[in-house]
């Protein structure tokens, strides 16, 4: 008796998936960068959450590049289990990683990165100071307000329009 063809078709689009998967986790720890970055962001794009463990371990990468495309990655799967990991990749002495973790952590919209992320509106780097703000705008929480009104005092015109939009998107008046 043959089966309905599709759900043979299903069948083999899963398995097809799933081979893809492993394929794609193998490539995280390739010796060749480009296969690191372009696997961790594929996992990204394919939002599978059984890719959480293999994306923490790339944020460990000697590579920066790979820490940022994992951070990112870890973003998009919005998995506030991410949240501790990230945070404490803000510390980190490359800018991208630093900006790819504060949009991730804005991308979890988790409560637990407002005050991590707050010390971050200091940073050196325009790019991140604005990303920061855009993930606490993201985040939405009242608690982001004191660090946010001081940033309103940045001397660069992009960090301070990036700090009223937060500010209007939690509900407050940037004036």
């Amino acid at each position: 008796r043959e089966r309905d063809p599709r759900a043979r078709l299903m069948a083999d689009r899963t398995k097809r998936q799933e081979e893809n998967f492993r394929i794609l986790v193998a490539q995280l720890t390739h010796e060749s960068i480009s296969y690191r970055v372009k696997a961790a962001e594929a996992l990204g794009r394919i939002g599978d959450p059984e890719a959480l463990e293999p994306l923490l371990a790339c944020l460990d990468d000697p590579e920066t590049d790979v820490q940022w495309v994992a951070a990112r990655a870890l973003g998009t799967l919005k998995d506030t289990r991410a949240g501790p990991a990230l945070i404490s990749l803000l510390g980190r002495r490359d800018r991208w990683v630093r900006q790819g973790s504060a949009w991730a952590l804005g991308e979890l919209e988790d409560p637990c990165a407002i005050e991590p992320l707050g010390t971050l509106l200091s940073d050196p780097k325009k790019d991140v100071r604005i990303t920061v703000a855009e993930a606490l705008g993201k985040i939405g929480n009242v608690r982001a307000e004191p660090a946010l009104r001081i940033a309103l005092q940045d001397e660069e015109p992009d960090v301070r329009a990036a700090v009223r939009a937060a500010l209007r998107r939690i509900g407050i008046s940037p004036e």
